[in-house]
């Protein structure tokens, strides 16, 4: 449990909330093509030794559901560094909603594998991520957002501190780099 208590839990029911209206009011715009994604911000910023924490991420083009028409769940992956030597690499899902023709919501969850190097202890080897992004896409496909997420084991261990992390990201379809 984070030191904010009901953190956790409000984290969940704000999540909830979140893909509750997204479902309700997203309006329907496929992403064509895959991404790679690049973020840099700041690693564990509710505690006093807060660092830079940096990504690399590819999105699929796969979609493995259709919500009703109000966004697609897509598989995803990456890694994530932080400033003092903690590393994760991760896969999961991604629910993207647009919103209106250029804003997008999105909520992920990625279970993964860390490495804590100097960094925080969050318990266990085994950590899941969770995460609600706003994004603006651009004409031409790139994308920038601004994604709130939380790590923690989930209590699979007797420590679960958790950590959250605030991250910009500028995302670019993969056909950008191949053509």
């Amino acid at each position: 449990m984070t030191r904010f208590g009901t953190l956790p839990v409000l984290g969940r029911l704000a999540l909830a909330s979140a893909l509750a209206i997204l479902l309700l009011t997203g309006s329907a715009r496929a992403e064509p093509d895959e991404y790679l994604a690049f973020s840099a911000g700041a690693f564990d910023i509710f505690d006093d030794k807060t660092t830079g924490e940096f990504r690399a991420e590819y999105w699929s083009s796969y979609q493995l559901l259709n919500l009703w028409d109000r966004g697609d769940v897509r598989p995803f992956g990456g890694v994530m560094f932080t400033g003092d030597s903690a590393a994760y690499a991760y896969a999961g899902i991604r629910v993207d909603v647009p919103v209106g023709s250029h804003f997008a919501m999105t909520l992920s969850f990625a279970p993964g594998a860390f490495h804590r190097g100097d960094s925080k202890h969050l318990g266990h080897g085994l950590e899941f991520r969770s995460q609600i992004e706003a994004a603006w896409r651009f004409e031409g496909g790139s994308r920038l957002s601004l994604g709130l997420s939380h790590m923690s084991n989930a209590s699979i261990s007797d420590s679960n501190p958790g950590a959250e992390s605030l991250v910009l990201t500028y995302a670019l379809p993969l056909s950008q780099f191949l053509d």
